[in-house]
């Protein structure tokens, strides 16, 4: 009888832990310096430029830890973010299209590391966003990090 309760117990806390959303963030207007722990007395790792997305995996009262594009986590003060979405590119040549598919001519290609501002964050394979420069469009969410 505890074995059942356990398999149902476990079967919960899996489809909880699966049902979560990705918590993406970007960096401020001032860069972020990132540390191996929550404290300001921490090693300072490095410097997050001001817009990188990052996702918050643990909140930790004043301090998040975040993981980076490159998979690389570390801590910071969660006033240094901000809700506001961004995406990178992570791709060499990512097309930003009109339309939500390969038909449109590219309105434009972002490089590598381009930082985009995320205009619409319920797309799935296409994504809408916005290049600093005013120019929106579409980007197949799998040449881009950040959603």
């Amino acid at each position: 009888m505890t074995i059942p309760r356990f398999i149902a117990g476990a079967a919960l806390l899996l489809a909880s832990v699966s049902a979560q959303a990705f918590d993406f963030k970007s960096v401020g207007n001032t860069p972020a310096i990132l540390y191996d722990a929550p404290s300001v007395r921490g090693g300072k790792l490095y410097i997050a430029p001001r817009g990188m997305p990052v996702e918050v995996v643990l909140s930790y009262g004043d301090w998040v830890k975040v993981r980076d594009m490159s998979g690389d986590m570390a801590w910071t003060e969660a006033k240094m973010l901000t809700p506001k979405r961004n995406v990178i590119v992570r791709v060499n040549g990512a097309k930003v299209r009109p339309t939500p598919d390969e038909s449109g001519i590219a309105l434009m290609t972002a490089d590598k590391g381009v930082l985009l501002e995320l205009a619409d964050p319920t797309s799935n394979v296409w994504i809408k966003v916005r290049h600093r420069d005013g120019i929106i469009g579409f980007v197949k969410s799998s040449d881009i990090w950040g959603i």
